[in-house]
């Protein structure tokens, strides 16, 4: 308690008015030669005046934040806007530089998409600001592409398969733009390899919802319109060994997704090869 007095700069006095108690409590309290135990209500007092936990208070914890600032600590909701790269995001790729970012998208990850599939998907909600908002993410994507860390992403194969058939999400997607998309994420999948690894996960064997991890410090999981965003280890390293299990178990390994893009591709164009190798 002493300490926290110091801390926080209040008087006892102070606390005492602000614990509903006498001043000589809380100085009988501070005496070092006090026997004297307070009551619960007296302690939870102190604890909200000093914004310190009861138990770190009674010495039984060496954690002297309550128990909501632990837990704003180490989970948060933030809005997520709908839009390429948002401020929140993009901090925290500034934040994880250096680590690895693994990825399950909502969709197809917006770093690997073409100018064209972006418009396409983003101007009828971004209205008449389509172009200035794409011009804007352009240079976060960039950074994120260029930054010094490794990505891997794990999608579901229906999301792959539903784009080139321009099915579901993709419905009214034109054949060149999905051809373009599907060429350029074969060459990203080979050229940046390994820094970049694409993998494939058949969602009826796992299910994930969309998450990113951001190396050791951050574990996002995309709840639509919110970031729902944890930072203990605990939790961190849970979302990180599920993600690792989609890459483990995937159907399509990140040097088999070449091979399976270029078959999407050639059914498009009619040459009749099968979706999936047996």
């Amino acid at each position: 308690m002493a300490r926290a007095l110091r801390e926080t700069g209040l008087s006892q006095s102070a606390l005492a008015r602000a614990a509903g108690v006498d001043r000589s409590t809380i100085s009988q309290l501070l005496a070092p030669e006090t026997a004297r135990m307070p009551n619960a209500q007296v302690v939870a007092a102190c604890a909200t005046a000093l914004g310190v936990s009861s138990d770190w208070l009674l010495s039984l914890s060496d954690r002297p934040e309550s128990a909501a600032q632990l837990l704003a600590a180490s989970m948060s909701l933030t809005e997520a806007p709908r839009a390429l790269v948002d401020e929140r995001i993009f901090a925290w790729h500034r934040e994880a530089e250096g680590y690895k970012i693994r990825h399950v998208p909502a969709a197809l990850p917006d770093m690997l998409k073409t100018r064209a599939l972006i418009e396409w998907e983003y101007a009828p909600h971004l209205g008449r600001t389509a172009n200035q908002a794409i011009g804007a993410s352009q240079d976060r994507l960039d950074w994120m592409r260029q930054a010094n860390s490794d990505y891997e992403i794990a999608l579901p194969i229906y999301e792959i398969d539903t784009f080139a058939r321009a099915e579901g999400y993709y419905f009214g997607l034109s054949e060149e733009i999905r051809l373009e998309q599907l060429d350029r994420l074969e060459l990203l999948a080979t050229q940046l390899y390994p820094r970049l690894r694409l993998s494939l996960f058949d969602a009826r064997k796992l299910y994930s919802s969309p998450i990113t991890l951001f190396g050791p410090l951050l574990a996002v999981i995309y709840i639509g319109s919110h970031y729902l965003a944890f930072r203990d280890r605990e939790r961190v390293e849970i979302f990180t060994a599920h993600f690792d299990r989609l890459v483990r178990e995937a159907s399509y390994g990140a040097r088999d997704v070449p091979r399976y893009i270029r078959g999407l591709r050639a059914q498009i164009t009619g040459l009749n090869l099968p979706m999936r190798s047996k």
